[in-house]
């Protein structure tokens, strides 16, 4: 029996934590002197109150639960966080239609930045800094929500998705849940409080800063232009974000590590050096091609290279030109790159580099195998051998993102729309990336998308950004069996 008692319990807290940060939007507002701030305050209300109402208090004996209820509150964090995030949205006017601003409030939730606001700068600031704290809050919800809020969680793997079906065993900090989740958490605060500093010290204004350092460090992308980072585009700015959007898709445990100089910790990791390979090197051939095919300064080639190539590889979708503009050569490789996402334990999205790293691996062993059929042939990640049954699990869950995606794409043609854009944003939706090619490529939105189109867009960002099996296993019959 699934016990609803205690997802009641974990759904009232969620409601009530949703709530107290739209106070802390109401209180941007209230500085701005914007009509918002009421709109905040009586969505505040709403979710406290809805909150406090489906409290449960639990015994002893009725905190017993097991995975399937883990995997619907799972689930249910980003659907109901999403549903509750659209009030403020509806409530001031900011956007009159639910499927609109449903469709807003997962993008951010999901740290996808996908957006359907066609004028962003007249938005009020109370509106923007919440858009930008949803991407924030869903970059660290794994960590924060699920480990320190909802103490239901204490034998359940909230990681599941990112650690049992991509292979990756993570380094414990603490032998507690909640005191890792911590000294993540504080992480999390201190490289975007970092990111704040350095970009007010660039000359971007106070709030802009803020905004962007909640988009950068959760990858998810909003910004508080119509132009995105193009109207603050000065080299120093690129900078900063790039580095912290590299920062962004590694792993924290990793961060936490380096933080305390445990470098053999870092350079050890398979993941991240792979990782930062791969960055290396298609940010040196992007660089190359501008410079030689588009006639830039090998400067302007190497800043406007690394910013677009990172960010897409880390699935944050910020930039500063329409990169659909220089080629079908860097297209086809900034395509490629949308699949790859960052290191297990980020906030990107993606299929993570570490489930491309094991199935480089494997497909190397499977030769050696071919050839010495009786030997044992282990593949080994961080000197630790991976079990089969988990390079199975990487193979059903890459066929599965590309079946979807493939679906998707099916999806988005039937709307009219043309192969690239119908392909590249099926691609940025199930990456949580943002903007794609062609039709909602950068500079874009989605405001022109047929309502149905935003529906099942927002359900192929839920699918991403939980990694697929979390939300699938939902819709499967044996779950409900007793």
């Amino acid at each position: 029996m699934i016990n609803f008692r205690i997802i009641a319990r974990a759904f009232s807290l969620l409601l009530i934590v949703e709530g107290l940060f739209m106070l802390l939007s109401a209180g941007v507002s209230f500085l701005y002197h914007e009509h918002a701030a009421t709109s905040f305050c009586y969505s505040a209300l709403i979710a406290i109150v809805t909150g406090v109402l489906v409290f449960t208090p639990l015994r002893n004996e009725e905190r017993i639960f097991g995975n399937k209820e883990g995997y619907i509150i799972v689930t249910g964090i980003w659907i109901i966080f999403s549903i509750f995030g659209t009030l403020p949205f509806l409530i001031s006017g900011s956007i009159t239609s639910f499927g609109d601003a449903f469709f807003e409030s997962m993008s951010g939730f999901t740290t996808t930045g996908a957006t359907i606001l066609t004028n962003i700068e007249s938005m009020p600031h109370g509106i923007l800094f919440w858009r930008s704290l949803t991407q924030w809050l869903g970059g660290i919800g794994i960590i924060l929500i699920s480990l320190s809020v909802i103490p239901v969680f204490k034998s359940f793997n909230i990681q599941i998705a990112a650690i049992e079906f991509s292979g990756q065993p993570t380094d414990k900090i603490q032998p507690r849940i909640k005191d890792a989740a911590i000294r993540l958490v504080g992480i999390y605060f201190s490289l975007t409080f970092s990111e704040v500093v350095l970009l007010i010290l660039g000359g971007m204004p106070f709030f802009d800063a803020i905004c962007h350092s909640f988009s950068t460090l959760s990858t998810g992308g909003f910004s508080t232009r119509n132009n995105g980072i193009a109207a603050f585009a000065s080299p120093y700015i690129m900078i900063v974000m790039t580095v912290f959007m590299f920062i962004a898709g590694t792993n924290m445990t990793l961060i936490y590590f380096g933080l305390k100089g445990n470098f053999k910790k870092i350079i050890g990791n398979n993941e991240f050096v792979f990782y930062s390979v791969i960055c290396f090197i298609f940010v040196a051939l992007v660089s190359l091609i501008l410079y030689i095919k588009s006639g830039f300064s090998a400067g302007k080639a190497l800043l406007d290279g690394a910013f677009h190539v990172i960010s897409i590889i880390t699935t944050t979708g910020f930039y500063t030109q329409d990169h659909s503009l220089w080629g079908n050569i860097i297209l086809i490789i900034l395509f490629i790159l949308m699949f790859t996402g960052g290191t297990a334990g980020s906030t990107s999205g993606g299929i993570k580099i570490v489930r491309l790293l094991l199935i480089t691996k494997n497909s190397r062993q499977e030769l050696k195998r071919l050839i010495h059929p009786n030997a044992f042939i282990p593949v080994r990640l961080d000197k630790r051998v991976i079990p089969q049954s988990t390079i199975y699990n990487l193979l059903v869950f890459i066929i599965l993102y590309f079946f979807i995606m493939c679906f998707g794409t099916f999806v988005i043609s039937f709307l009219g729309y043309d192969i690239i854009t119908s392909f590249s944003t099926s691609a940025s939706m199930l990456g949580n990336i943002g903007p794609g090619f062609g039709t909602f490529g950068p500079f874009t939105n989605y405001s022109g998308l047929p309502m149905a189109g935003k529906w099942f867009l927002s359900g192929m960002m839920l699918l991403g950004r939980l990694e697929l099996l979390t939300v699938m296993i939902l819709f499967s019959k044996s779950f409900y069996s007793h």
